[in-house]
């Protein structure tokens, strides 16, 4: 603060107003202040007092989606264990997949003297993290990488995942595989893309143009896509869980449905007629995985920044078996 104030030619005080939202500051004079406080990469520090004594604050940040989605409960979940094994408690907040919200959280958690950060990237800018990391603050990605820095990051194998959906398919007959993926800016569903895109290659059946949507999605958005071009197609593999809902809902009043996979389990997947056959991996343990990493590093761990690839595997349970 004595650093913003200097450079501001302000009062500690004027700063302290302008940091907490206070009256009393001529605008050109905040405008001063703000300035500064961009150049300087200052924030409050709310967790001063535990600095001071040299302590670690016992809690980690976790940035995700949408805690609502099934997915990201058990993430969050796993990643609870572990933080609790190591007396710590986690923090978490939902994007929404909006990378200026993804940014607010992370630096209100930063503000917050987290002891760490894990987070499942909205956007694909994160050079505002770099700091944070070289002075110290242990970052993790998880499911997505970071764009613009070097950190830790755990992921899925997206692309073997779908190629298997679709060879899969291919193998019982079907020539006419649609593909629905969620918005292509996000990393994994343009992985997921281009898993299709190699396992309709590998079986030397084309891609049709027609046949492929890419989100977001909503219900009624499925349901249009499944009812044009798209009604066509023998076979179909579902981008992630949310879009394989979405689509058993605009399917179920067809008397021939297409055979289906879908990327990701989701409850009562195997209680459905006939089950759903899933491209799956152990959420648990990516979220296990990211948080130990993190807490590796807070141990002292300054080895170059790792990239770990969960394999995937094919739930056979009966929708992907229809013959074409």
């Amino acid at each position: 603060m004595n650093d913003v104030a200097r450079l501001a030619g302000v009062s500690i005080k004027t700063v302290s107003r302008v940091v907490n939202g206070e009256s009393g500051v001529r605008s050109g004079t905040e405008h001063r202040v703000r300035a500064a406080i961009d150049q300087l990469g200052f924030r409050r520090n709310l967790g001063a007092r535990n600095l001071r004594r040299g302590t670690e604050t016992g809690i980690i940040g976790l940035v995700l989606e949408d805690v609502a989605n099934p997915f990201y409960s058990m993430l969050t979940r796993a990643v609870e264990e572990v933080a609790r094994a190591q007396g710590a408690q986690v923090l978490t907040g939902s994007s929404g997949e909006d990378p200026g919200l993804e940014r607010e959280l992370v630096l209100e958690f930063l503000s917050r003297r987290v002891d760490g950060l894990l987070v499942v990237p909205a956007g694909d800018r994160h050079g505002y993290l770099a700091r944070e990391i070289t002075t110290g603050t242990p970052v993790v990605f998880v499911d997505r990488p970071p764009g613009g820095i070097d950190a830790d990051t755990v992921l899925v194998d997206n692309v073997g995942g779908t190629a298997l959906a679709t060879r899969h398919l291919a193998a019982r007959g079907h020539r006419r595989i649609a593909f629905l993926g969620d918005s292509p800016g996000i990393s994994t569903a343009a992985e997921r893309l281009r898993g299709f895109r190699e396992g309709c290659a590998q079986s030397g059946i084309p891609v049709e143009p027609e046949l492929v949507r890419m989100g977001p999605h909503t219900g009624e958005s499925v349901a249009a896509a499944l009812a044009g071009p798209m009604r066509s197609a023998t076979a179909l593999v579902t981008g992630n869980n949310r879009i394989t809902v979405h689509a058993l809902r605009a399917l179920s009043g067809r008397a021939r449905r297409p055979a289906l996979v879908g990327f990701d389990d989701f409850e009562l997947a195997d209680l459905l007629v006939p089950p759903i056959t899933v491209i799956t991996y152990d959420v648990r343990e990516l979220g296990a995985s990211a948080a130990r990493a993190l807490y590796a590093r807070l141990a002292g761990d300054a080895s170059p920044p790792r990239r770990l690839v969960l394999p995937t595997r094919l739930l056979v349970r009966g929708s992907g078996e229809v013959p074409a």
